[in-house]
């Protein structure tokens, strides 16, 4: 009978190891998942599967790209909301609905919701921060970036 200690112990190893390989320098081919896949020693299939895996136990929250929003004729702002802690997860739901909507975090302040927007043109911003404010009831502050800093943060799993 197989250990199962054992082979969760290797599947996070494994996990762990994919994890760390995917972090930058993904590769530009016309098959990249089998490329990495390749140097890690597993199929495509079973890398492809592993990260369906992690995503869904919210290992990983997003496996993707990262664009300049701004290059591509977009925009995007940081925005924050004061919401009771009675009406939170209503209000996260209905904020999380929206397609604009990238990531939502709860903080420790005032303003206690903190979420990206993400919008095709820089006018879709305000269209947005009015649509929420209409479903919620409730004021949405937009913190436009003023600065740009790259910080290339990798994290070893």
């Amino acid at each position: 009978m197989p250990d199962r200690v054992g082979e969760t112990a290797a599947s996070d190893a494994i996990d762990r190891r994919i994890i760390n390989a995917l972090q930058g320098d993904f590769p530009l081919v016309a098959e990249p998942y089998r490329e990495v896949a390749d140097a890690l020693g597993l199929s495509e299939g079973e890398l492809l599967q592993r990260l369906d895996a992690m995503l869904e136990r919210k290992v990983l929250t997003r496996f993707g790209p990262m664009f300049q929003i701004e290059r591509a004729g977009g925009a995007f702002v940081l925005a924050a909301m004061k919401v009771t802690e009675a009406d939170f997860d209503r209000i996260a739901a209905q904020v999380n609905a929206f397609p604009e909507v990238a990531h939502n975090y709860r903080r420790e302040h005032a303003l206690n919701m903190w979420f990206v927007l993400a919008t095709a043109t820089p006018e879709g911003i305000a269209r947005t921060v009015a649509a929420i404010e209409a479903a919620t009831g409730l004021p949405v502050f937009p913190f436009p970036k003023e600065r740009e800093y790259f910080v290339e943060m990798k994290l070893h799993a």
